[in-house]
């Protein structure tokens, strides 16, 4: 398994981080457990949450980490998933940069 860490700034509360990852999941769930199975997260204290899921047969165990400043992914990736590594990370940026962007609503 090859580890992939990326970094997502912010300027959020903490429990409006809770709130949009909390949404985004619902959103993700809907549109694509029917394709490849249960999403598994769960927030294990309040800045931590273990999230897994199956794709293809290939198991992806990662965390989201929160603070002050920044949200931090860490994913573990099945073998032959490293070869994509740059587009899990740009996609996993381009969705999380877009739940935290702009103005608490």
């Amino acid at each position: 398994m090859a580890p992939l860490e990326l970094r997502v700034p912010h300027s959020l509360s903490r429990e409006e981080i809770h709130r949009r990852i909390d949404a985004g999941l619902a959103r993700a769930r809907a549109e694509y457990e029917s394709q490849i199975g249960p999403i598994e997260a769960e927030w294990v204290d309040p800045d931590r949450m273990t999230v897994g899921l199956s794709v293809m047969g290939m198991r992806f165990n990662g965390q989201i980490e929160t603070s002050d400043k920044e949200v931090l992914v860490k994913v573990q990736l099945p073998g032959m998933a490293s070869l994509f590594a740059g587009r899990i990370r740009q996609g996993i940026e381009e969705q999380l940069g877009g739940l935290l962007a702009g103005p608490t609503v």
